[in-house]
């Protein structure tokens, strides 16, 4: 049984038609979203305290193993599945947790780094691009633009070395795993039932995106990438 569904993308002068084949994947966002809460949850943890300083090195592991390859599988099929999106936020994710998780490696329980304060900062403002792009689903706004946030708090924390800046990332952390648990369970949810059961903000381009026929849903695709001739 073939998984795979094409649709006709033009006819050239000599009269031969061209298709294009699009192949359904399952939906990543989910796997991204909770290996964010994992890794948001237990940072979180350690800059309010409640994980004394020396377990940061359990929880550096934690970002390496288990946060950073989960969200680079995310970022790779959101491209697949023609979400830059998708893969432009999960890939930031994912690089700038395994950098946070190797500088947490090599350094003395409970120290901060400038370096690492900067580099956060950048991340922060790169978050900013895909958060801007997702306003066709706004469950996937909160969460990249809250971890753009979590990511500015952060980073001046460490940047300074400020207890509080570094005590208030704790709880943005906190929050982001929340707006990242609920919009996992939502996207889920709507994948397995073909429907939307919790509100993801939809709208724009994405408020028929459970409902438009194929045809409508891939009238755009000959001006996607892959398919045009440029990027």
């Amino acid at each position: 049984m073939s998984t795979s569904t094409s649709t006709s993308h033009g006819v050239d002068a000599h009269g031969v038609e061209t298709r294009v084949v699009v192949r359904p994947i399952g939906n990543p966002l989910p796997l991204g979203f909770l290996a964010l809460m994992v890794a948001t949850t237990s940072t979180a943890m350690l800059q309010l305290g409640v994980l004394a300083p020396a377990q940061g090195h359990v929880v550096a592991l934690s970002l390496l193993v288990l946060t950073t390859p989960l969200q680079t599988i995310v970022c790779v099929l959101g491209f697949m599945a023609r979400d830059p999106v998708a893969g432009t936020g999960m890939g930031i994710l994912a690089g700038t947790w395994a950098t946070v998780g190797l500088t947490m490696l090599g350094s003395s329980p409970g120290t901060t780094s400038p370096a690492l304060g900067v580099l956060l900062l950048c991340s922060a403002v790169a978050m900013v691009v895909p958060t801007a792009a997702a306003t066709g689903k706004l469950a996937a706004m909160a969460v990249m633009g809250l971890s753009a946030v979590r990511f500015a708090v952060t980073g001046v924390g460490q940047l300074t070395g400020s207890a509080s800046w570094l005590t208030a990332a704790g709880w943005v952390g906190l929050a982001l795993a929340l707006v990242a648990g609920y919009a996992a369970i939502a996207f889920e949810l709507e994948d397995v039932r073909h429907t939307t059961v919790m509100p993801l903000g939809r709208r724009g381009a994405g408020a028929d995106t459970m409902t438009a026929t194929r045809r409508d849903q891939l009238a755009s695709l000959s001006h996607e990438a892959g398919v045009r001739k440029q990027l």
